[in-house]
């Protein structure tokens, strides 16, 4: 046999070694295990840019909220001023009506001036406090003076509804003249 031959036999052999089932078994453990660790790196790959997407909107999130907050409560501030003023300036006629009835009624200009003081404290905790301390101020009110907020309330609707109405009236008054 020639050097030629004898190499193509081991060759073969070789080749035959490979196939046999114990080789072909490992190959197929080694390529699961191969396909088991890129599939694990991918999984990882993923997981981690998922992660970062969702920091970074909670954080985009959290941003968009901070500035609502920060509308609303610009907001809130300016209402809160804007009632401040109009209680304020509640108050000031209420005195003025107390004394109206000075010289006619003091007991009744005292009780009204007595009623514009209270108008004119909740105007200056209106401007300098905060929501709740308003909601907290006018339940102490109505627990220790149950008739007086009841009094207060009802005047309040009178009020409301005067200024509506005379609101409704020059609108109306208003489109009158318009279409003339």
């Amino acid at each position: 046999m020639s050097e030629f031959d004898t190499h193509i036999r081991k060759a073969a052999s070789q080749e035959q070694d490979a196939t046999s089932p114990q080789t072909l078994k490992d190959q197929i453990a080694d390529a699961g295990a191969d396909v088991r660790q890129r599939t694990g790196d991918a999984l990882q790959a993923s997981t981690d840019v998922a992660r970062d997407k969702f920091k970074e909107a909670a954080d985009a999130a959290k941003e968009v909220a901070e500035g609502a907050t920060d509308r609303f409560e610009d907001m809130a501030g300016k209402q809160q001023r804007s009632g401040a003023d109009f209680v304020s300036r509640l108050a000031g006629n209420i005195r003025q009506a107390a004394h109206a009835f000075d010289n006619d009624a003091p007991f009744a200009a005292r009780g009204i001036s007595s009623a514009a003081d209270y108008v004119e404290d909740a105007a200056e905790k209106i401007h300098n406090g905060t929501f709740r301390d308003l909601v907290d101020g006018a339940s102490d009110f109505a627990k220790r003076q149950p008739a007086a907020f009841l009094g207060l309330s009802v005047l309040a609707g009178f009020a409301a509804v005067r200024f509506l109405r005379a609101s409704g009236k020059q609108t109306s008054s208003s489109h009158d003249e318009d279409a003339s």
